[in-house]
């Protein structure tokens, strides 16, 4: 019999029960696509990742994300989460994950003590935007009117650093009544199809004072209905309100899952680069559960 460790955590959050939670595999040497994909079902998280050795020399590892339905190509708590698991395995506190969408740097994160409590990483890409969604589109999905989502600053619009989200502002008090309604997700995934038909991700945020947001993300066309935490939309929100002015840089502190019970915290990061404008995000993270899977 073949066994495989893993181990879950709780990211964005220095509270057990609080936070985004992940399973991560530090060995997953032996899964074939299909068991990867199969225990990330079962374990029924918005993701787990799997930890495999590097295709290229000077990189930590080859790390694989997967929700309950498909592969992702980058997320944000996961690589957190995972960072804060493979802390040992870094080079004067820096590791690098190799994954679909690119080199995701990831620097381990200490307390005055040298305890690792976190992590922060670099999105693997600069910010790129799509197309626009209708505001209607988007309050319909969510149960909002359309005069809920304030376009003041930007209409609502795709946009990715490695992994697509369409990012919308609401109003702080719409923030709060919005409910996902998955027939309305499903019709608007066919209206605006450039996601696919099973991946309709809606990131709503409202400003919440002086550099801090409040955010919800809802994908459940992919299995989430609601996300805790959402560091691959936080980075492209923060990059994407930094294009829209001329600072060289800007930092928010980001809350999010406080409706689902599951309070989080996001520090994200955008500064201009010779490549366009790049993004960062950190959090803290706390250990919950160790576990054997048998085959």
């Amino acid at each position: 019999m073949t066994a495989w460790d893993f181990v879950t955590l709780d990211v964005f959050t220095d509270t057990r029960f609080g936070g985004n939670q992940l399973a991560v595999f530090p060995d997953a040497r032996g899964l074939t696509d299909a068991q990867m994909q199969s225990l990330a079902a079962e374990l029924n998280l918005s993701e787990t990742t799997f930890v495999l050795p590097p295709e290229k020399p000077g990189n930590t590892a080859r790390v694989r994300i997967f929700n309950r339905v498909a592969e992702m190509p980058f997320a944000g708590h996961p690589n957190v989460g995972t960072g804060f698991v493979l802390a040992d395995r870094a080079t004067d506190g820096l590791l690098r994950f190799e994954e679909i969408a690119g080199l995701v740097e990831v620097t381990v994160q200490r307390d005055a003590a040298g305890v690792v409590i976190g992590a922060e990483i670099g999105a693997p890409q600069p910010l790129t935007t799509g197309p626009e969604m209708p505001p209607a589109l988007v309050a319909g999905c969510v149960g909002l009117a359309e005069s809920d989502v304030v376009t003041a600053a930007h209409r609502p619009v795709m946009a990715s650093v490695g992994n697509s989200f369409v990012l919308a502002e609401v109003t702080p008090e719409a923030l709060g009544r919005a409910k996902p309604d998955l027939a309305r997700f499903a019709a608007a995934a066919l209206e605006f199809p450039h996601l696919g038909p099973r991946r309709l991700p809606l990131y709503l945020y409202a400003h919440a004072g002086q550099g801090r947001l409040r955010a919800r993300m809802f994908s459940p066309l992919s299995g989430t209905v609601e996300d805790a935490a959402t560091g691959s939309a936080a980075t492209p929100l923060v990059a994407l309100l930094l294009s829209l002015g001329s600072a060289p840089s800007l930092r928010l502190e980001i809350t999010q899952g406080v409706e689902m019970g599951r309070p989080s915290l996001l520090s994200a990061t955008a500064y201009r680069a010779a490549d366009g404008v790049r993004a960062r995000v950190a959090g803290r993270c706390v250990p919950v559960f160790e576990g054997r899977f048998r085959l």
